[in-house]
């Protein structure tokens, strides 16, 4: 047992991702991070990171749109018996498409990533942190969680579920001592998947117009260290040259 507690971060992935920078930022604070993904080889390379920095962590190999993956990672972690201190739902996918391009098969797969896992991440973690009367949750969320813009508007449509599912367990369950908090990513991260999947545009708003990953694990830790007397439930991060 680690008597400073545990963390969880789901949806880690590439070593310069926002997945893997709050697993290292949450190790490096003491805590163990069970850390879940469904790249084997990628949740091994972080956690190897984590261990050559001094920290502990634990690598399961799950997708978290399945209730039964869901069911064994929170098996895991309620083995160890520790207080989880923070847990971050990072899951991710964004399938750009004009609306009528768009098949049902993209709409319902974005829409299980990004809500339906969320659903399923919280309904397992809100009774374990309502037991113990504490803990923080970050759900992330997107420019698409406040607005739809095409050619993402199954995409937004998901993101927006996300956030109406934030919303409702923070007013549930902030009473019971949870922290509960939607986090708008509100522009492009500096990180592995923008570097791979749309360099020009990376090159284009240089490394001032992109969020780094170092800056946006800050404000994560500083929300969840927050009085009780005055929590944030919702904010948005976007870098001083993005327009909004």
């Amino acid at each position: 047992m680690n008597q400073a507690g545990s963390a969880i971060v789901v949806g880690v992935g590439p070593e310069r991702g926002l997945g893997a920078a709050l697993a290292m930022c949450f190790a490096e604070k003491g805590l163990h991070v069970f850390i879940a993904g469904r790249s084997a080889d990628k949740l091994k390379n972080i956690v190897q990171l984590i261990h050559n920095a001094g920290g502990t962590a634990t690598p399961i190999v799950a997708d978290i749109t399945v209730e039964q993956d869901v069911n064994q990672l929170f098996d895991v972690v309620q083995s160890r018996g520790d207080t989880v201190q923070v847990a971050a739902y990072n899951v991710d996918s964004n399938i750009p498409a004009p609306f009528l391009q768009t098949e049902v098969k993209t709409f319902t797969t974005l829409w299980h990533q990004n809500c339906l896992g969320a659903f399923l991440f919280a309904k397992a973690l809100m009774a374990i942190m309502q037991a113990q009367q504490q803990g923080t949750v970050f759900f992330t969320g997107a420019t698409g969680s406040l607005r739809a813009k095409p050619p993402f508007t199954a995409f937004a449509s998901a993101k927006a579920g996300l956030r109406a599912l934030a919303q409702g367990l923070a007013r549930e369950f902030s009473p019971q001592g949870v922290h509960v908090v939607h986090t708008i990513i509100d522009g492009a991260i500096d990180g592995d998947r923008s570097h791979s999947q749309f360099p020009e545009y990376v090159k284009a708003k240089g490394p001032e117009g992109l969020l780094q990953l170092d800056a946006i694990t800050q404000t994560y830790w500083a929300i969840h260290q927050q009085p009780r007397s005055a929590w944030t439930h919702e904010f948005d991060l976007r870098p001083f040259k993005e327009p909004f």
